[in-house]
């Protein structure tokens, strides 16, 4: 009879992302974010500026740094739960929070120029 070892423990943890696979993980999450839509205007929230920084640390959680076009913002109250939301559903993410700011405030000068464009905004 042969007496193998006894295999190693595995260790639960995933190994950390390193910066460049954090970078491509955000890309991803925006992705997710841009199938949402702000309901006065017909682009999505990531193009038009609200989405100011998605954080990823080494374990896919993520934290959304967001704003809305006006703290009177009929929507207030449902799109940064949609964004949050749309973000949970990018494969593998880990915890995601949002954080509403208004520092600094939203400006038109934050869309895009070729969304401005498109918006005739210009």
């Amino acid at each position: 009879m042969t007496i193998l070892p006894k295999p190693l423990p595995q260790d639960d943890q995933k190994p950390e992302l390193n910066a460049i696979e954090r970078s491509l993980f955000a890309n991803e999450v925006a992705e997710q974010i841009r199938t949402v839509y702000d309901p006065e205007l017909p682009v999505n929230v990531y193009d038009l500026g609200l989405i100011y920084d998605i954080q990823v640390d080494g374990q896919k959680n993520v934290h959304i740094v967001m704003t809305l076009t006006s703290p009177a913002c009929p929507v207030a109250g449902s799109l940064p739960g949609e964004v949050e939301m749309a973000a949970r559903e990018t494969p593998g993410i880990g915890k995601v929070t949002l954080e509403l700011t208004w520092d600094p405030p939203f400006t038109i000068e934050r869309i895009p120029e070729d969304v401005r464009l498109m918006l005739g905004l210009m």
